[in-house]
């Protein structure tokens, strides 16, 4: 996770037919345990927590959900994946896996996810799961994802949710605590994905995706980097000023956002191609970085108040 080559699986060796890592492949297992951990962070903020089995099953069918997602975003751009380098041998594209097929895997599994945290947990978290899987697909992948720069800051918002379905599945409600990890999430998404598009601008050229570096340019980006970072900052110590995580989860999350702006205003400066390369890079990682150790600082801290040592 330390760098682009995180999100390159040009180097997935290539199976002569397919196998079940294949439809594991599907899943985008990377992503899949991103929605997992937010979604227990979520979990977590609730008063109080459901027995142990209907926290593992609502995990599940989440993680099943979020794996309908990528699955069903894989049948439909196996088209560009085919093309760009660093997805080229996904599973469809590698003519490994049929498209219908994987079009059907995703629609069931996206129907057994939603029924099963519909059953095991309450309707509300169920409908939140399925709008999650919708906006990912329908409004992100088939629509904004080819229509306009904005896909990532709009389509940010499938990622966000999480957090906000774990809490709903443990107490059938949503919270201000939900909802700024919600903010968290949605205002980090673009710096880090344009980080990334920095480093991709000739792959993501090569299959006319508008994404903001081939559309407004370089310095635009790197400017809009840094003016989500600056907003990103404050709302990231948003959980200890709301009061709902304690003083240490404030001052790593006051560090990190420093680091945060450093490494943005790096990249903004950056004079040439190369600098700029190894900017982004850095602030692609260090992205990365940031959202883990902030979710993971709440869940730990949490974990210890639930079991009275914190």
């Amino acid at each position: 996770m330390s760098d682009a080559s995180y999100f390159d699986e040009s180097t997935t060796p290539k199976l002569p037919v397919a196998a079940p890592l294949d439809f594991i492949a599907l899943l985008k297992p990377r992503v899949m345990s991103l929605v997992v951990f937010t979604a227990l962070a979520g979990f977590l903020l609730a008063p109080t927590l459901p027995h142990p089995l209907i926290v593992f099953a609502s995990l599940f069918a989440i993680a099943v959900g979020a794996g309908a997602s990528g699955a069903l975003n894989m049948w439909y751009d196996a088209d560009i994946d085919a093309v760009m380098r660093r997805t080229r041998l996904r599973p469809i594209p590698a003519g490994r896996i049929d498209a219908d097929a994987a079009l059907a895997f995703g629609v069931v599994l996206s129907i057994l996810s939603v029924f099963t945290l519909g059953f095991v947990s309450n309707w509300l978290a169920a409908a939140l799961l399925a709008f999650t899987i919708f906006f990912y697909v329908v409004i992100y992948t088939m629509w904004l994802k080819r229509l306009t720069p904005l896909n990532i800051v709009i389509g940010g918002a499938a990622g966000a949710l999480p957090p906000i379905v774990g809490y709903s599945a443990a107490t059938g409600d949503v919270s201000m605590a939900s909802l700024m990890l919600f903010a968290i999430i949605f205002i980090w998404t673009p710096p880090h994905f344009w980080s990334l598009a920095i480093l991709k601008m000739d792959e993501y050229g090569s299959v006319s995706l508008p994404m903001l570096p081939n559309v407004s340019g370089l310095r635009r980006t790197r400017l809009e980097i840094l003016i989500y970072c600056l907003i990103l900052a404050p709302i990231g110590a948003g959980p200890w000023l709301l009061g709902f995580a304690s003083w240490l989860y404030g001052v790593t999350a006051v560090g990190l956002g420093l680091g945060l702006l450093y490494l943005a205003g790096q990249l903004f400066f950056a004079q040439d191609n190369a600098t700029i390369g190894q900017a982004a890079r850095r602030m692609f990682a260090f992205s990365i970085l940031y959202l883990f150790t902030l979710f993971l600082m709440l869940t730990i801290e949490r974990v210890l108040s639930f079991m009275g040592l914190f």
